[in-house]
């Protein structure tokens, strides 16, 4: 058993135990080729013997870039945050950023917080995964004056820069597909009544007032899960015993909606189609395959991360807000054109 250490390790201590300066170690910790190769392979032995970890106080106490990034997730169950992140730490990971990682549990004020919090560290940069935040949080950033991106939405008057795509659009064209499949009768499932939810709404409701068709929507302010998607199957089959449809904001409650089918012996498709949104793996994994929308939160959370890196050196960002897109996964759960 390794003994604890009586204090911190020290740029002092690494000097002693090497006999070179401080100044040497100091030297090598911010560009080991700087020192001898000699010197520079006994510092590393040590370094890693006393399990010393270079400070950064110094470096953000006289201004210099404290080299992190600070994100801010609404979800850490999610998995579609979880492939956002993949995608930014995939640049900034290269490039010598640590990413700073918070959870808001999609609350206004929570994030108000938590953006305070990483501010104090004196972040680089922020990576948020909302449009609409207090006023207080837009002061906080602004007066910060670091880069910021917004991802997975398209907001309509962004902060700094944003990548994403348009839910509203994508949600109209999935619903469209299932009214060209013969659906008739499609209700919406929603879940925590985010924006990104009430966008997808409005793309279904669209599509449904376009094709002369009366919208229904059964909703929970609950997270998505399996078991929100059994219990709003369940509850809309007695509210709606014609739907021949269901679109879910995500997959999760898709998921959960075919489960409740299968256990009681409600055919997929023949008598309901059902979509989702993400087409997250489990949903090509199952059968019949879930018919959703095709996000590619790795290429937003890397392009994002390209956007605020590419800020930070200075360089001019000649395209501030992307629009990613998305693309249909038409799986068997949607049935066959009619």
């Amino acid at each position: 058993m390794t003994a604890k250490p009586k204090h911190r390790p020290t740029l002092n201590d690494i000097a002693k135990k090497v006999g070179v300066t401080k100044m040497t170690v100091s030297r090598y910790l911010r560009d080991p080729n700087s020192v001898a190769e000699s010197t520079r392979e006994k510092i590393a032995v040590v370094v890693d013997e006393l399990g010393y970890v270079a400070s950064r106080a110094p470096d953000i106490l006289s201004n210099r870039n404290s080299k992190a990034i600070g994100l801010l997730l609404p979800s850490l169950s999610n998995q579609v945050f979880a492939s956002l992140l993949q995608g930014i730490e995939s640049v900034t990971k290269a490039e010598g950023y640590q990413t700073l990682i918070t959870h808001y549990g999609y609350s206004a004020e929570e994030e108000e917080e938590k953006i305070a919090s990483l501010l104090s560290y004196h972040v680089d940069g922020l990576i948020l995964t909302e449009s609409i935040h207090s006023e207080r949080s837009q002061k906080m950033i602004c007066a910060a004056a670091i880069p910021v991106v917004e991802t997975i939405d398209l907001p309509e008057k962004p902060i700094d820069m944003a990548v994403g795509l348009d839910h509203k659009q994508a949600a109209f064209d999935l619903v469209s597909k299932m009214i060209e499949y013969g659906r008739r009768h499609i209700v919406y499932f929603a879940a925590r009544l985010d924006r990104r939810t009430q966008l997808r709404s409005e793309g279904y409701l669209q599509a449904m007032e376009v094709n002369g068709l009366t919208p229904q929507i059964v909703s929970t302010q609950e997270h998505s899960s399996f078991t929100q998607g059994r219990e709003l199957m369940c509850q809309a089959l007695e509210q709606f015993p014609e739907l021949d449809g269901v679109f879910c904001t995500n997959d999760d409650l898709a998921i959960g909606a075919m489960m409740h089918c299968q256990e009681h012996n409600i055919d997929i498709p023949n008598r309901v189609a059902i979509a989702g949104y993400n087409a997250l793996d489990i949903g090509k994994a199952i059968s019949p395959t879930l018919a959703s929308v095709n996000t590619p939160r790795e290429e937003i959370g890397a392009v994002a991360a390209t956007l605020l890196l590419k800020k930070l050196s200075g360089k001019k960002v000649t395209k501030p807000i992307q629009d990613i897109g998305y693309s249909l996964y038409l799986g068997e759960s949607l049935g066959k054109p009619v």
